[in-house]
């Protein structure tokens, strides 16, 4: 009698989750694609290893005094310092594909309005670490090594080694590629709720002097490198905060209707009939599906046939903002109770809910849009809720 083993595989009937074991050999796959990318990478890069070396030192030997130059002081030096630097700019050159595999790999677990973050973002950051090493090489290199030519004791052959000189390149390259991430980090930190632009701009001060002491830490200790990191870094912060505060009033303008009803807001009216048959809008996992369901009934589509991915996808993220709604809005009004204390945005919340019901949109609108910039994140939802019913009347 032939027993059949217990699958990890489990449907569901939306194709089930992997077990395990798939994950590790989908991953297993992936970092080998890579490892064989940056092979085949260094394999092209490598008969052109001197002439890359070369390259990248020219910012040093353009500031050498008259007779001096670089110089090897180990024996197997000047095979394995271009070597070195053939198998990095092989990784750097590959990165877009590294990073790609590994955009497939966690791709296929995210929602929709995370990867439709995630996207730009990623090609946001490939592009600005680029940006931060072309930086050092064109603007900080050339004032570096200058410095150091004009500071050198008198009687003093300046003969850098071939080795330390790379090391040193490469410390920078990384720094400043590392450190023209900031705006990505600055939007992510206000994506997921971390914190808020405002909260942001408010520790200004900390911030430049968290810039100058990051510099400090990855530069040479001189201070024209650590200036040359630190202003930047700075500016990129500006950048971040000012670019978030466009992401998050881009994220409150379109922003739907969330299903729960928070603090202060009314209760929502039920659904109005859809379809030309007058049909009400059916609920669908306890959810009632969103205006894209509703646009379906219009057009006749069977609601009780098969689901599209897309549709599927749309259904889930419902879903879990639902949830999330829930638990937020729960934890909120218990906290607010346990307090008792007055609260200025629940005032205004509850006076755009007036304003509303007199038919003053224009005066609820303003009060709403007071509640988004110094609410915090519970309040700020409860706003985008009653201005979405607003756009709705």
């Amino acid at each position: 009698m032939n027993i059949q083993e217990p699958s990890d595989h489990t449907d569901d009937g939306l194709g089930g989750e992997q077990p395990f074991m798939s994950h590790l050999v989908e991953l297993r796959d992936r970092l080998l694609r890579m490892v064989i990318a940056i092979v085949v990478v260094f394999l092209v890069l490598f008969p052109f290893a001197n002439d890359i070396y070369t390259f990248v030192a020219e910012p040093i030997r353009a500031q050498l005094p008259p007779g001096s130059q670089l110089i090897a002081t180990q024996v197997a030096s000047p095979f394995l310092t271009p070597f070195k630097l053939a198998l990095v700019v092989a990784v750097f050159v590959a990165m877009p594909y590294l990073l790609y595999q590994f955009w497939a790999f966690v791709a296929p677990g995210l929602y929709t309005h995370e990867k439709r973050l995630a996207v730009p973002l990623l090609a946001s950051s490939i592009v600005l670490f680029y940006l931060g090493m072309v930086f050092a090489y064109f603007v900080v290199f050339p004032l570096v090594f200058a410095f150091f030519a004009s500071v050198t004791p008198e009687g003093v052959a300046q003969m850098p080694d071939i080795a330390f000189y790379l090391e040193f390149v490469l410390k920078l390259f990384f720094a400043f590629g590392v450190a023209f991430e900031i705006p990505i980090a600055t939007i992510l930190l206000v994506a997921v709720g971390a914190t808020t632009p405002e909260a942001l701009a408010q520790k200004r001060p900390y911030v430049i002097v968290g810039v100058f002491v990051v510099g400090m830490l990855l530069t040479p200790p001189d201070v024209i490198s650590q200036t040359m990191l630190a202003i930047p870094m700075w500016l990129l912060f500006e950048a971040g905060v000012f670019f978030s505060r466009w992401f998050q009033k881009r994220q409150a303008l379109a922003a739907g209707p969330a299903p729960a009803d928070g603090p202060g807001v009314p209760p929502s009216a039920p659904p109005a009939a859809g379809g030309s048959g007058g049909t009400p809008r059916a609920p669908v996992g306890g959810v009632e599906m969103g205006r894209e369901a509703d646009a379906a009934d219009v057009d006749g589509r069977d609601r009780h046939g098969p689901m599209t991915e897309a549709e599927m996808d749309a259904e889930l993220d419902a879903i879990e903002a639902e949830e999330a709604a829930d638990a937020d809005a729960a934890e909120a009004l218990e906290r607010r109770q346990a307090t008792g204390a007055p609260d200025r945005i629940e005032a205004l919340i509850r006076g755009a809910n007036e304003r509303r019901a007199d038919g003053d949109t224009a005066s609820a609108r303003h009060l709403l849009y007071l509640v988004l910039e110094e609410g915090d994140a519970d309040q700020r939802r409860v706003a985008r809720n009653i201005l979405a019913d607003l756009d709705r009347d």
